[in-house]
């Protein structure tokens, strides 16, 4: 049986550093903040694009959560209005109706209305936003009654509790007057983005920093934001950002940004907050990705083979440092009743690999490989990188030989989702509160050729897809649940991708920010609240 000390690590160190913490958000809600103050955030890469309503993707959303605002988003204690400040749902569930905010302005001065909500669903979200693209494939129309109402219509039933679910990542709306009629793809506030955030974008200096200023005119009222500026530095070299940190040059670090090493080393620091809290909506899986265009990988007992080769206990002690446990397939065990750990697993056996390998007409050759691989690791931080070289060792073990083809982000993507320019690869995918906002569409076959992070790895099942589209239009959750199950057991036995280790995220701050990982998913929200105290 596969050990699962790291698994209980993983327990007890959520638990600490979330009971610190708490301490230190109630200390800092009891203090009276501090107007004024530049907060300094550390940032591992560039993203291409910076509209959370063309790309959903962790990087975007810790710079542009600041600038541009969801109809809803999520906090310890439920979901909660934004944008939106009412939704409810027809009986037949083809109905979703969104109560929109009065008094919101882009900030360029414009209204903020139901026809930037329709625009935006019709024109982003069905169409270019990967993930949603999925989620919103039975939409048909968005109407607007009037300016402050929104009517989604559905040619099938849309489960109002994954519409919830979703919004916080999938329901962005960018402003109509500014894209209508023009190239959406090449829109320049792409880069430039115009929301309705506590800050405003101000400048973008391409490999060193964005900087967003204080929106004076935030609905939220006249007290917030109460930080003037926040900036988000570039620095792809681990060490040099442990070290930004530790001089106080940074002030935060989320989503892994330095070296485990280090944060378990600043996370003794007394100056900061180490931890897991805040990253509770992002729990992600590392995954092996897998070419099935490559005759070789196609054959399930060579996929069987691969991930018998991998000692997962050691990976989670050694690039994780504990942090993680094993997946049990697409679904994360913070999926609630939609995951289960009833599926086939496959435990490290080197030597059952071997003979998988041998079934599959693979020998040993002369030189001791039996064949090659060109694998491809995302450029997503320290452990994407761990990841692909231990991949690398593992294989060899079993008779594969495999070359890794490093990339920065735009390379990896295009190779991988573009291109499919890759026998295998390894990255994160991560789970957003409900498996038909982020999860399933890496299983469903149809998806454009360049969505990333979905399922361009030529995978394709007539009896995954109707789950799938069963799943995402079943209204009642009990029997909801019981397709996820069948979902997470199909996964694990086609073995199109490796989930092959649970882990959340681990952020890194200093003390001086008040009022930080007060929320699930805080390192994309808004920061409205934060405040320094220096």
């Amino acid at each position: 049986m596969r050990k699962t000390h790291g698994g209980l690590m993983l327990g007890a160190c959520i638990a600490a550093l979330s009971a610190a913490t708490l301490a230190q958000q109630a200390a800092a809600q009891q203090a009276e903040p501090k107007r004024g103050g530049t907060v300094f955030v550390h940032m591992n890469s560039e993203q291409g694009v910076l509209n959370p309503a063309l790309r959903a993707s962790t990087g975007v959303y810790q710079i542009t959560g600041r600038f541009m605002e969801p109809l809803i988003d999520k906090t310890y204690d439920g979901y909660v209005g934004v944008l939106a400040t009412e939704w409810s749902t027809s009986e037949d569930g083809k109905t979703i109706t969104f109560k929109l905010r009065d008094g919101v302005r882009w900030h360029d001065g414009e209204a903020f209305q139901c026809d930037d909500v329709a625009f935006s669903a019709m024109e982003l979200w069905k169409p270019l936003l990967n993930y949603s693209s999925t989620l919103q494939a039975n939409l048909e129309s968005v109407d607007c009654p009037d300016p402050l109402t929104a009517v989604f219509n559905y040619s099938e039933p849309m489960p109002l509790d994954l519409i919830v679910a979703a919004m916080p990542d999938l329901g962005h709306p960018v402003p109509k007057h500014l894209y209508e009629g023009t190239d959406i793809l090449k829109n320049p506030h792409n880069q430039a983005p115009v929301g309705t955030g506590p800050f405003k974008f101000q400048e973008y200096e391409r490999g060193q920093y964005i900087i967003g200023v204080r929106n004076d005119d935030y609905w939220r009222g006249p007290e917030y934001p109460y930080l003037d500026r926040v900036i988000w530095r570039f620095i792809p070299d681990k060490a040099a950002g442990a070290a930004a940190l530790e001089a106080g040059e940074l002030h935060e670090s989320g989503f892994n940004g330095i070296s485990m090493a280090d944060l378990e080393r600043l996370g003794k620091d007394p100056r900061f907050d180490m931890g897991t809290q805040g990253f509770e909506n992002n729990v992600a899986h590392s995954t092996v990705e897998f070419n099935l265009r490559n005759p070789i990988l196609a054959d399930l007992k060579v996929r069987q083979a691969i991930y018998h080769g991998l000692d997962l206990d050691f990976a989670i002690n050694t690039i994780m440092r504990g942090f993680a446990k094993p997946g049990h397939g697409p679904i994360p065990s913070v999926g609630g009743a939609n995951y289960t750990d009833d599926v086939p697993v496959y435990e490290y056996d080197v030597e059952k690999a071997k003979a998988l390998l041998d079934e599959a007409g693979y020998p040993v050759g002369p030189d001791g490989i039996r064949f090659k691989l060109r694998h491809r690791p995302a450029p997503w931080g320290e452990y994407t990188q761990l990841w692909g070289e231990y991949f690398a060792q593992a294989m060899k073990e079993i008779g594969i030989q495999v070359d890794l083809v490093t990339n920065d982000a735009p390379g990896f993507l295009n190779g991988v989702y573009r291109d499919h320019d890759f026998d295998t690869a390894n990255g994160w995918h991560q789970f957003r509160s409900d498996p038909a906002v982020s999860t399933t569409v890496w299983l469903r076959s149809g998806a454009p050729v360049g969505t990333a992070w979905s399922n361009q790895f030529g995978y394709e099942s007539a009896e995954m897809d109707g789950l799938i589209d069963a799943a995402a239009e079943e209204l009642d959750p009990a029997k909801r649940a019981d397709l996820y199950h069948q979902i997470q057991r199909l996964a694990m036995t086609d073995l199109p991708v490796i989930f092959a280790i649970e882990h959340p995220f681990v952020g890194i701050t200093n003390k001086k920010l008040m009022n930080h990982h007060n929320t699930p998913r805080w390192d994309s929200s808004s920061w409205y609240d934060l405040w320094i105290d220096e």
